[in-house]
């Protein structure tokens, strides 16, 4: 398969990928739905007319939408049904979109568009997935003989965080104020975060109808509800973090911000890269189980860039398949309950750590809490993020011959705390 659109082998975004995201332009302030084909923006509002097929012939309303809600809600056939579309209008022997009268009303420069957060995230679960991640961080707090709860490998753990502030790659984080505990047995302090973490995780946006309130899904129907991927950093204030979470779990530590990146990747376009899932012992309850593989060879990186230093550091590299439980089960997890859907809802993964240190997916394991500082290229030392810092999240999958399909970035920078005035 070729495209009329030229683009480099390294591309994240060729005629093999097309994801879905929602920006604005020069020439437009509306929100549009487009899709990423190389270095350029296909926008579905313009060619809206051109979903003919038997699904979306009548559904074509969906792509004038200023949020992908309305297309997630439809079926997975009809997602397969834009897919092929979209591919066949693409192609280098297609002249549909190759008249110069059409080239330029629906393509849009990447570097020109401003990308926005591209659905609206009624609802936003966070999981705790990766096998390593939790035994790091169980050992850090618990010791070797405690690392996991007794729950851990029954079900997928979560906890429900603040949709309102989801934000898009490029918007920056403000180092929060919050309570923390400095020294054990003494009193709790007030001020800003001390201990500033990134998360690398990804994030599923569900689609399909919504479901009733008492319906459940198993893990075997979930992948009907399952739209695509996105990265994702869940900014941790590890400190605020310590002390407010238990006996009910994160609160303040995690809702100062949340970063997503702007184009969503489709099942369908991964599916080339399924991989094994991971292996689980004890065997999970019946509506856990699925047979199938679930589990994707996503490569992912964290670059560290210093405010004091025009020198970028890659402080992580890890990969989506490290995950214990995959997406299926969790969404399953979240409806056992009878939990209802609805589509733009998030899934967070949970923190992705890898066997060995320079996997580790946040700078708690990174730096072993504090305990051993990572030296950036720039000579400079780091046991947690410091104001001006900028995070920046890469994923993709690239097969034996080459063949790369990328999420593009997840980028964020720490802002210094506002002065809390009494």
């Amino acid at each position: 398969m070729k495209s009329f659109i030229e683009y480099s082998p390294s591309s994240d975004f060729p005629i093999e990928n097309l994801p879905y995201g929602v920006f604005t332009s020069p020439s437009n302030s509306e929100r549009h739905i487009g899709v990423a084909i190389g270095d350029l923006i296909l926008d579905l509002n313009v060619i809206s007319n051109l979903f003919d097929g038997p699904l979306l012939k009548s559904k074509q309303n969906v792509f004038k939408e200023k949020t992908l809600n309305a297309f997630m809600a439809l079926t997975r056939p009809h997602w397969l049904e834009a897919r092929t579309t979209l591919q066949k209008l693409l192609d280098a022997s297609n002249p549909t979109l190759q008249t110069e009268d059409l080239k330029q009303r629906a393509f849009v420069k990447q570097s020109e568009a401003q990308m926005h957060v591209p659905a609206d995230i009624g609802d936003y679960t966070d999981f705790y997935s990766s096998l390593h991640h939790a035994t790091n961080v169980g050992i850090m707090f618990r010791g070797k003989d405690n690392a996991l709860f007794d729950n851990w490998k029954q079900l997928p753990v979560g906890y429900h965080g603040r949709s309102s502030s989801i934000v898009i790659s490029g918007t920056p984080i403000t180092r929060p104020y919050g309570q923390t505990l400095p020294v054990e047995g003494a009193a709790p302090h007030f001020g800003p975060c001390r201990l500033m973490d990134f998360e690398l995780e990804m994030a599923a946006f569900v689609g399909g109808p919504p479901t009733a309130l008492g319906q459940r899904v198993t893990a075997k129907e979930a992948e009907d509800r399952i739209f695509g991927l996105v990265l994702m950093n869940d900014w941790s204030a590890r400190d605020i973090q310590k002390w407010e979470y238990i006996p009910l779990g994160p609160f303040t530590a995690k809702n100062l911000g949340t970063s997503i990146s702007p184009w969503v990747v489709t099942i369908e376009a991964l599916r080339p890269y399924i991989t094994d899932n991971f292996p689980q012992d004890p065997k999970p309850f019946a509506y856990l189980r699925h047979e199938d593989k679930f589990n994707f060879d996503i490569k992912l990186e964290v670059d560290l860039k210093s405010e004091k230093s025009p020198v970028t550091t890659t402080i992580c590299r890890s990969n989506f398949r490290y995950m214990y439980w995959t997406v299926k089960q969790q969404l399953a997890q979240q409806t056992v309950t009878g939990c209802n859907l609805r589509a733009g809802d998030l899934l967070g993964s949970g923190t992705i750590s890898g066997e060995v240190a320079d996997s580790f997916g946040s700078m708690l394991e990174l730096s072993w809490k504090g305990t051993k500082p990572l030296r950036l290229l720039s000579g400079e030392e780091r046991k947690f993020i410091q104001d001006g810092d900028t995070i920046t999240l890469r994923g993709f999958c690239v097969d034996d011959d080459g063949n790369r399909i990328g999420f593009g970035k997840c980028e964020g920078k720490l802002l210094p705390a506002i002065p809390f005035e009494e």
